[in-house]
């Protein structure tokens, strides 16, 4: 990883308030011309800083209303079990995000799904199956008080 000075930093952060905008208005933004700023970009991207680009979307728009978050915690806590867990977490489409823990539980999940019947066809056709698994915890998010994907500044 690149060691990101100040203006790297800008272009990262004004990149995720705004991932469409053009070189030429980036550059406006972060006091550079459109040059020396396409080349930091370039290399802001080869190296690894920026991983790539998105679009936001709602998500009950998109058809997937119910956001829960799940708590798991394995039986053991072995490399082919961990190893088999992550690889399956990987290939579910409605877990969008799986965060390994300290704590009471292993891995915190971020899953979308259309209803209630559709969280409980997760639980039952996708982790049962995985098998390891002792505890699931499930908590429903009833509403966001806040989503960023823009970093604070550093300095």
């Amino acid at each position: 990883m690149p060691n990101l000075d100040a203006t790297d930093r800008k272009i990262i952060r004004a990149l995720q308030k705004n991932g469409r905008m053009t070189n030429l208005d980036l550059a406006a933004e972060v006091n550079l011309s459109p040059s020396p700023c396409l080349r930091r970009l370039r290399l802001l991207e080869k190296s690894g800083a920026i991983t790539g680009y998105s679009v936001d979307v709602d998500a009950k728009a998109y058809g997937l209303p119910v956001t829960v978050m799940v708590r798991i915690s394995l039986e053991r806590h072995n490399e082919d079990l961990v190893r088999h867990f992550e690889a399956q977490m990987k290939s579910i489409p409605e877990v969008l995000e799986c965060f390994v823990m300290t704590g009471l539980s292993d891995y915190l999940l971020r899953v979308v799904v259309s209803d209630l019947e559709g969280y409980e066809r997760f639980v039952r056709d996708r982790l049962h199956p995985i098998g390891g698994i002792s505890s699931i915890d499930t908590s429903f998010v009833y509403g966001v008080v806040k989503r960023t994907h823009v970093f604070p500044d550093v300095g």
